[in-house]
């Protein structure tokens, strides 16, 4: 009996972690001309650029130039959080979250949610989000 206990509490902590890491890991953003990491930290979902097809503008690394605030206009995209602070909605949803787009230097209400193994769709909007853009991360399958 005690082996079954054990066996059944090993089960369920191996569903939580699944779920808890199906979307951590390297992403390809839609272009195909960023890579991004999403990982779990205090029980919120983030994403931050780790690869650039273009890291470089003048032989120096890309900044974020187009940021509202004066302060981070010179802060690398590499390394940069643009999603922030998801909170999970069921198996495959995240919601409550933003994304920031470092082409226009504005911040959205998003969620995300996670399509197939391989197909996350994040989605960014305005007031409510039947007015928005959906953009489709591909898992990245490299080293």
């Amino acid at each position: 009996m005690k082996k079954l206990g054990l066996i059944l509490a090993l089960m369920a902590f191996s569903c939580v972690s699944y779920a808890q890491s199906i979307t951590e890991g390297t992403w390809w953003n839609e272009e195909k001309t960023s890579r991004v990491q999403f990982y779990e930290q205090g029980g919120k979902m983030y994403g931050k650029i780790v690869w650039l097809s273009e890291p470089t503008e003048n032989g120096k690394p890309k900044v974020d130039k187009n940021n509202p605030k004066e302060a981070l206009k010179s802060k690398p995209l590499m390394g940069l959080v643009f999603l922030k602070g998801f909170e999970k909605d069921g198996e495959k949803s995240w919601e409550d979250g933003t994304i920031y787009d470092p082409r226009n230097g504005k911040t959205y209400s998003s969620e995300m949610t996670l399509v197939s193994a391989d197909q996350l769709d994040v989605r960014g909007y305005i007031g409510i989000s039947l007015i928005g853009r959906t953009s489709e991360f591909t898992r990245y399958k490299g080293n």
